[in-house]
């Protein structure tokens, strides 16, 4: 085995809040060595894992974004159309200017590419949406290589919940509650 193959590898990750711990960063015990290959396996470089790529999808206010958050690490890719709209506009959340629609679009739309053809060091991809309809969400797991991850909630439950809101307009997004649940279309 020559010197440079060999790695002192942290079995307790070294992060900003511990490096300067020396029972961690400098203990014998916390250190083993490793081929410079299993390290980078160890550590997820050089994409040596699997990605995975998720379409969460249900009616307005079912918790998928929640789901999300509870779900991903560090390193994964999030798309979102509530926070695309967010960043590019500037505005509070759920504000959406008509007049930056297709900016927010291509943006969503690069950002599927960049999950299509695999670009990029990302882990794994969630992409949050209603999606009602089943032709819509089988389209897009299937040029994805994606699952889907239905976040089931009732009409009531998704109301009740809206009713609890202080951001949002309350008869814009009961509408748009209506408009899902009148649109979907369970998988056959």
């Amino acid at each position: 085995v020559r010197a440079y193959d060999i790695i002192g590898h942290h079995k307790i990750e070294l992060t900003q809040e511990n490096v300067n711990d020396v029972n961690i960063s400098l203990n014998p015990d916390n250190v083993e060595f490793v081929h410079h290959r299993c390290h980078n396996y160890i550590h997820d470089k050089l994409g040596y894992s699997v990605r995975e790529i998720y379409v969460v999808y249900g009616p307005p206010l079912a918790g998928k974004t929640t789901w999300v958050r509870d779900n991903m690490s560090e390193g994964d890719l999030v798309i979102d159309m509530d926070n695309i709209w967010q960043c590019v506009s500037g505005c509070d959340r759920y504000i959406k200017p008509n007049r930056l629609k297709s900016i927010a679009f291509r943006i969503r739309d690069s950002l599927l590419d960049s999950v299509r053809y695999r670009f990029g060091k990302w882990n794994n991809a969630y992409i949050i949406g209603g999606y009602p309809l089943s032709s819509e969400r089988e389209r897009l797991c299937k040029e994805l290589g994606a699952r889907e991850i239905f976040i089931e909630a009732t009409k009531e439950e998704c109301l009740q919940r809206l009713d609890a809101c202080e951001d949002r307009n309350k008869s814009e997004w009961a509408g748009y509650i209506e408009e899902w649940f009148r649109r979907y279309t369970p998988l056959a």
